[in-house]
């Protein structure tokens, strides 16, 4: 896979040397047993998979080259590059500006700027209007754009299943800027709809075996159907893709529950079931699978609690927490500074939005076991001071730097 250039200030000599170790190791990543940091009286086991992927370290190798091509000239990213604080606060330092938050709402308008500025598309891409204002100012989008390629795949299955009219549903979050920019794809080709979860689906489905009146239908989805969207034509063939972090069993299982639907509708079988309901397959990326699929082997491992470390509104990081927190007590936090001490700690509470503050955290025992994981835009050196300030509170620094200087010359010694 492509090496990318970024910022030295986002790797981690530590984490860099386990996950390469962990690579050479397992070439056909079939272990997902996770790796342990033994600093004695406090052990952390991390993921066998975490951290940026190849579409998050593309958008920040191509923003931070757009910067240092570029002086004196105006930048702009349409939103977030991606959902990392830090990564987007560094941007911003070096000039770059937002032309709009991440619900999508206006901060500096498109009509202020010229033909000599610079916009970056960020890694979700975005909508098809949003481009063809941007053409219109006389912006080249082409060269700055940083959309993922895995998002791209998506847009590529709605438009093949589109071909075949389909309608295309789309399963994710509507207002993250992802969904919102499959969605403006997918509508150009035929009719769309996002369904948030399986609640809809089940909404849905009432719908397509006619139990609820299809009048019904556009006050109940109201804002997420394409325009001149006809219920009852519509939802006669229809194909599941997703916005690519969302969770992979949810998504499947969504799916499973329209194919079956489509079934008892229609009266089909395994031979003419394509008559209705499109063969998508996994529309999730790679990285997605792969750190969800990590967390699974994570939490077979006994521990007393579990660390998710990302920023607070990246889709793929708040799956992560959703799935440690059916086995054990889970802190999400987007960097060290939310450890405020052994007894202490403020973290994200993403189902209720806000923050939220926990004592005693730390249990009164040795050894204490850590799971920790964090999401495809956090950067590891961010993990890794997270690490560090745990481990300080049980060793001090001599001897905390002594075990992690082992564990780095270690796994470099399994490092061919």
């Amino acid at each position: 896979m492509k090496q990318f250039t970024i910022p030295f200030t986002y790797r981690s000599t530590l984490i860099s040397s386990i996950k390469e170790r962990r690579k050479q190791n397992d070439k056909m990543k079939k272990d997902f047993t996770p790796a342990l940091l033994d600093f004695g009286p406090v052990q952390i086991y991390l993921a066998r998979h975490f951290g940026f992927c190849y579409g998050v370290e593309n958008a920040i190798e191509i923003a931070f080259k757009t910067i240092d091509e570029n002086p004196g000239k105006r930048i702009y990213l349409l939103s977030e590059m991606i959902h990392n604080p830090s990564v987007n606060n560094d941007l911003q330092e070096k000039g770059v500006q937002f032309l709009q938050d991440t619900q999508g709402k206006t901060i500096i308008p498109i009509d202020q700027l010229t033909n000599e500025d610079i916009v970056v598309i960020p890694a979700f891409g975005t909508t098809i209007e949003i481009e063809e204002k941007l053409k219109n100012k006389g912006i080249s989008i082409e060269k700055y754009n940083t959309t993922c390629p895995f998002v791209e795949k998506v847009w590529n299955r709605s438009e093949q299943i589109a071909k075949k009219k389909y309608t295309v549903i789309i399963h994710g979050k509507p207002s993250h800027e992802e969904t919102r920019a499959t969605f403006s794809h997918a509508s150009v080709n035929t009719a769309a709809i996002v369904l948030n979860d399986m609640e809809d689906a089940i909404k849905l489905s009432k719908f397509i075996l006619g139990e609820i009146s299809i009048e019904n239908f556009y006050t109940e989805f109201e804002g997420r159907y394409s325009k001149g969207f006809d219920a009852e034509n519509d939802l006669a063939r229809i194909g599941v893709v997703n916005q690519t972090t969302m969770l992979a069993s949810d998504t499947q299982a969504i799916a499973d529950f329209l194919k079956n639907t489509m079934i008892q509708k229609y009266q089909l079988n395994i031979d003419n079931i394509g008559e209705r309901f499109a063969d998508t397959r996994d529309t999730l990326c790679y990285a997605t699978n792969d750190n969800q699929t990590s967390v699974y082997g994570l939490l077979e491992q006994e521990a007393d609690f579990a660390i998710v470390v990302g920023g607070y509104n990246s889709s793929n990081t708040s799956h992560l927490v959703e799935l440690c927190e059916e086995k054990l007590p889970t802190y999400y936090i987007d960097n060290a500074d939310r450890i405020l001490s052994k007894k202490q700690i403020s973290h994200f509470n993403f189902h209720q939005k806000k923050e939220c503050e926990t004592h005693n955290f730390i249990p009164d025992k040795n050894p204490v076991k850590i799971l920790m994981t964090s999401g495809a835009s956090c950067p590891d050196a961010i993990v890794e001071k997270v690490i560090d300030k745990i481990g300080h509170y049980f060793l001090n620094e001599e001897n905390f730097n002594n075990i992690k200087a082992e564990i780095i010359t270690n796994s470099n010694a399994s490092n061919p």
